[in-house]
């Protein structure tokens, strides 16, 4: 794929190496980023249960330093997302694993130096009333956004596509939230991909929403591919996101056409790195 053709903006990179890389084990993942000139790294939540063993934990975090990396953001654990769940923080009965996985999620951003947590919102359970999973959400953002700002971290909420269960699609629908929330380290997680997807007006979200933008990720529509396998503007809407006022990473989240290693023709290597 090529290159971009003189980049409009200057927004510094980090690879998702919990959607890239896939064909290859978890923690053999950070070197093949920085072999390929990342520096830079964020993954979902790396675990299969909210509270994995010290040594895995240990592990995980080793594989992140012994590559030099920055680790950028992490996410809470999120449930079964193969399954299609898609986070606790609305899910009654599991507060506990919410609140384990919230604290692991720390002491690992203050080993790594990440300050950045996305916080899933979590599908409408059958049977439960949507109101009570909205109150819970409320708590549970506010225990963790806690707990964060001791370390100096933020909470990231996102929309999501693909989730016929999960209530927040656009951009408003997460902005409603940090309101009735009220918390200033808790904000907008802005996935291109998502909130395109979901036919969410990219120029308006960022003409009202930038200051309230505290990450952004990026896929091409449709498909979830590689920048340049579909046809949204990407170059476009991060160099709007920057004269807006974005400084934040911009998270590379897609799932590539080919082999993860050579998709990334479209990103020429003084670029990938955020220094």
């Amino acid at each position: 794929m090529a290159e971009l053709a003189g980049s409009r903006h200057s927004l510094p990179y980090d690879v998702n190496l919990s959607i890239l890389f896939t064909e290859i084990p978890l923690l053999e993942r950070a070197e093949v980023a920085r072999v390929l000139g990342f520096d830079a790294v964020e993954y979902w939540w790396p675990f299969e249960v909210a509270a994995p063993e010290p040594g895995e934990v240990d592990r995980f975090v080793s594989s992140v330093t012994d590559a030099g990396l920055s680790l950028i953001g992490l996410n809470f654990f999120a449930g079964n997302m193969p399954e299609g769940e898609r986070g606790l923080v609305s899910w009654p009965g599991r507060e506990a694993e919410f609140a384990d996985s919230v604290h692991i999620a720390i002491d690992i951003a203050e080993r790594l130096g990440c300050r950045s947590f996305n916080a899933l919102y979590g599908n409408r359970i059958e049977g439960e009333d949507p109101s009570a999973q909205d109150e819970l959400a409320l708590a549970n953002l506010d225990f963790a956004a806690t707990e964060a700002a001791k370390i100096g971290a933020q909470l990231v909420i996102e929309p999501l596509s693909g989730a016929p269960l999960y209530p927040l699609r656009t951009a408003a629908d997460v902005v409603a939230v940090l309101d009735k929330l009220g918390r200033d380290n808790v904000t907008l997680l802005a996935d291109l991909y998502h909130l395109a997807t979901n036919g969410d007006d990219l120029d308006a979200v960022i003409a009202e929403y930038t200051p309230r933008v505290g990450h952004v990720q990026i896929a091409d529509v449709p498909g979830r591919g590689e920048p340049g396998s579909g046809s949204l503007d990407i170059e476009g809407y991060l160099e709007k996101l920057q004269a807006a006022g974005y400084r934040g990473q911009v998270g590379i989240e897609y799932k590539p056409t080919t082999a993860s290693a050579d998709s990334f023709g479209w990103l020429p290597r003084e670029r990938r790195g955020s220094k």
